[in-house]
């Protein structure tokens, strides 16, 4: 019986990635390459091949992988066998395979675009992006108006931090293939990093008209329009986004998505679909149940702002701290070289410290297998730059989600969040797949070394008027909702000669944030802009305020470190997830409960009664200078005391062959 034809259309699109018809660019499936094979043996050939091309133009990558290897195993050197072969691995997660196959299809077949193109896409997928690089130029050397090489290449810059680069990159493929929902996507992705957020909403409006249910088109509009204060039409735009994330679709980055939901439930959800598709899944666990019985505990700490970064300046002393008697300290960095002197002093802060930028995540993982890592900490969650996939393959028998991103990952394979008893309840631990470890004090580390310069700034030099209150808030602009806004603007309305003294992040917010200030009543020069600087000077800075106001459902984070470490009181409201709660545990591990409340209409009460008492708010600032030299926020050797408990109580658990489990940890000093 007759099998009915499965060839595609002459006139479908090629699954290679091409962009080219079928006919033009794999028609060529009719004639196979050499070899001494019978002519009908030839025909045969030939079928398999254009059924397997048809099966994966389908999606049906099973079926398609096995045509592909049993035209390999009748002609082990065919040029589009091996290539689609290659294109299928790469598809089907496999990156390695993908590499070694697309690579052997280059050498044989030198001058196809398509083929060095596919090679960039599975390297930059293993996480090799300058390799990838390469290739796209090699593509776009044998064709030049490649629009898919252009668009590839444009990702592979973006991942260097070529910014600038891959915005013309993806430019150039716009210009080609103008609706293209992919390039637009990537085009307004890097547009957000170089802070064109109004660019950026413009490109993300044109993809969702475009194409409406584009993944994560809706949750990048949302964010270009937050980063630059632009709330037209906000709260519609957010209630699509959490009933999208509710349904499981791929929506909203998670830690984008940590600035718009007040709820950890739909947090879970989010971070969830985001690690079903983004490389949170691992084929082998390398290290899954692996017991060492090293001397030292080896602990491996990962991130990409090992450099001049506000992680970098939290956790330097820590890391000089620990102890090598017990343990064994390692850095994998894989963000951008640096010359600065916090990436000095940070490797000088470790027993070893690698750069593993230029490594494939897969080789990274087996770089710690080899080394026994027992626990491996990630401090990037899924924040810019960081390279899940790394811990996906399980290289370390303990793994753990700390401090870069406040919430779960909603991945398996990590093991324990480190938190408090303020940001993560008893109640809320439904809500993360991590097992929870709380630290007695704050789940924040500080720098107890660092000390604030002495001369400070005048008011004038700040661009701050003679006279009059200051309010204050330093936190990103993409934090500030309507609804906090509307409250600072009623503070600054009922107190005679202040000022809201805010964070200049970009232009496009700045003069949102003026014309949001003037539609509420209160003249938009009362709204005084901070420059970006350096880490001393805007520290320093801080002494010129008098009361910092915190922002919902997203708190102040390390704002809320330097404002408190520079005498400044905070007021904050906690709400229903981590990254609401954290400037809450930081007032209480400085011992100041009373400036953490439940509501907005609290916290603003609480700000316009201090604004209006100055005796009571020099109680305060008095209070708070006296704590912050004998409560536990500013004592690195006692946070690091607990958090190597911590790591203990998780080595001996894996060392007994027990599985993860939630803890508190003790107090290991009195508490003062």
């Amino acid at each position: 019986m007759e099998r009915p034809s499965t060839l595609p259309a002459r006139n479908a699109r090629c699954p290679c990635g091409s962009g080219r018809r079928y006919k033009d660019c794999h028609g060529a499936l009719a004639a196979p390459a050499r070899n001494d094979a019978s002519e009908s043996a030839d025909a045969a050939l030939a079928a398999r091949l254009g059924e397997a091309l048809a099966a994966q133009s389908r999606g049906d990558l099973a079926a398609a992988e096995a045509g592909y290897r049993a035209a390999l195993r009748q002609a082990p050197a065919h040029f589009d066998a091996l290539h689609m072969l290659g294109v299928v691995r790469h598809q089907s997660g496999d990156h390695d395979e993908a590499v070694a196959l697309l690579t052997r299809a280059v050498e044989l077949h030198p001058h196809h675009a398509p083929a060095f193109s596919n090679l960039g896409l599975a390297l930059q997928a293993r996480g090799a992006p300058a390799q990838a690089l390469a290739q796209y130029d090699r593509a776009l050397a044998l064709q030049p108006d490649f629009a898919a090489a252009l668009n590839n290449r444009g990702m592979a810059l973006r991942d260097l931090g070529r910014a600038d680069d891959a915005r013309a990159s993806f430019d150039a493929a716009l210009s080609l293939t103008p609706d293209a929902a992919d390039v637009l996507s990537n085009l307004g992705n890097v547009l957000l990093e170089l802070r064109r957020h109004d660019d950026a909403a413009h490109i993300f409006a044109r993809l969702v008209a475009l194409k409406p249910g584009y993944p994560w088109a809706l949750g990048y509009l949302y964010q270009a329009r937050m980063n630059g204060c632009d709330w037209t039409g906000i709260d519609a735009l957010a209630g699509q986004i959490n009933a999208a994330v509710r349904a499981g679709a791929s929506t909203m980055t998670p830690f984008a998505y940590l600035a718009l939901s007040e709820s950890p439930s739909d947090q879970l959800q989010c971070a969830r679909t985001w690690a079903v598709t983004h490389g949170a899944r691992a084929r082998t666990a390398l290290a899954r149940g692996a017991r060492y019985g090293h001397e030292r505990i080896r602990v491996a700490y990962l991130s990409a702002d090992f450099r001049a970064h506000a992680m970098a300046y939290l956790t330097a002393h820590l890391f000089e701290l620990h102890d090598r008697s017990r343990f064994d300290i390692t850095a994998l960095s894989f963000g951008p070289p640096s010359s600065a002197p916090m990436r000095a002093r940070l490797e000088r802060a470790f027993d070893t410290f690698i750069d593993v930028r230029e490594m494939a995540d897969g080789d990274i993982a087996r770089l710690m297998r080899e080394r026994e890592i027992d626990i491996a900490v990630d401090l990037m969650g899924y924040t810019q730059a960081s390279r899940p996939s790394i811990l996906a393959q399980r290289p370390a028998p303990v793994q753990v989600n700390y401090l870069g991103y406040p919430g779960t990952l909603g991945a398996a394979h990590i093991d324990y969040l480190l938190a408090d008893r303020h940001v993560v309840a008893p109640a809320d631990e439904s809500f993360y797949v991590e097992k929870i470890v709380r630290l007695p004090d704050t789940y924040m580390v500080t720098d107890s070394s660092q000390r604030l310069p002495d001369a400070t700034p005048s008011r004038a030099e700040l661009g701050l008027p003679d006279a009059g209150f200051v309010f204050c808030c330093f936190n990103n602009n993409y934090k500030i909702t309507p609804r906090v806004f509307d409250g600072w603007m009623r503070l600054v309305a009922a107190t005679p000669d202040s000022v809201l003294w805010l964070l200049e992040d970009n232009p496009v917010a700045s003069r949102n944030l003026r014309a949001e200030a003037a539609r509420r009543g209160v003249a938009p020069a009362r709204l005084v802009f901070a420059p970006r600087t350096t880490p001393d000077a805007h520290l320093v800075r801080h002494r010129r305020a008098d009361l910092y106001l915190d922002t919902l459902p997203y708190n102040a984070h390390t704002t809320a470190v330097d404002a408190l470490r520079a005498g400044v009181p905070l007021v904050t409201c906690s709400g229903g997830t981590f990254a609401a709660r954290v400037a809450g545990s930081l007032l209480h591990a400085a011992g100041m409960p009373e400036l953490v409340t439940r509501s907005l209409s609290d916290c603003e009460a609480l700000a316009l009664a201090l604004a209006h008492d100055p005796a009571q708010l020099a109680a305060v600032r008095r209070r708070l200078a006296a704590h912050l030299e004998t409560h536990p926020l500013f004592d690195t050797p006692r946070f690091c005391d607990h958090l190597e408990s911590a790591y203990v109580t998780m080595w001996t658990r894996n060392e007994r062959g027990e599985p993860p489990a939630t803890f508190d940890v003790e107090s290991a000093r009195p508490d003062r």
